[in-house]
């Protein structure tokens, strides 16, 4: 059950902002809020404890709440800024308190790291972090000044061929420093 809430979670990400682009002259933001809200209700009660799962889901549903009651389209954009935001509070968060979220996912499948790949883990984890205050950013201005079209192409497409393309050259120069070291 909880893999599936987590798949769900992935998968409404992956088409929120097309249902937003088809859905918002047709749908009322409370019902964005309600299928999103159910979700993320779902995911605090029923979901994984990991680092930071509480807080997101709190502010998820904080979002929630704000988009059911104002009722205001144009707070539907803002949902990829606050995921954004939230990964980028995780990742900088555990490099203030450690281990870096890099690390901890690196410990998964080998628990005895080397110190070469605990700092390099340490650095990826910046990187992510980097990556996702830029996207922020970047949602957050086409959320401001963008056409809607243009904030579906951003937040459906292409952040998440940059996701993929991080996460690719990340894979290919971890296994270049493995051939190194």
């Amino acid at each position: 059950m909880k893999r599936l809430l987590a798949l769900l979670l992935v998968l409404v990400g992956l088409a929120y902002p097309f249902a937003v682009y088809f859905g918002i002259e047709h749908l009322s933001p409370r019902v964005f809020a309600a299928l999103l809200g159910g979700l993320w209700l779902a995911r605090l009660l029923l979901g994984e404890r990991r680092p930071g799962d509480r807080w997101m889901a709190l502010a998820a549903l904080a979002f929630c709440l704000l988009l059911g009651l104002a009722a205001e389209p144009a707070l539907l954009r803002w949902y990829p800024v606050l995921l954004s935001a939230m990964l980028l509070g995780l990742f900088g968060f555990s490099l203030r308190v450690g281990p870096p979220l890099v690390e901890r996912l690196a410990r998964l499948r080998e628990p005895d790291l080397p110190a070469v790949a605990v700092r390099y883990t340490r650095q990826v984890t910046r990187v992510w972090a980097l990556f996702f205050l830029v996207n922020g950013l970047i949602a957050a201005a086409l959320t401001l000044w963008a056409p809607l079209a243009w904030w579906t192409l951003y937040n459906g497409l292409i952040a998440y061929a940059l996701m993929g393309l991080l996460f690719a050259g990340e894979w290919l120069l971890r296994q270049r420093v493995r051939r190194a070291g």
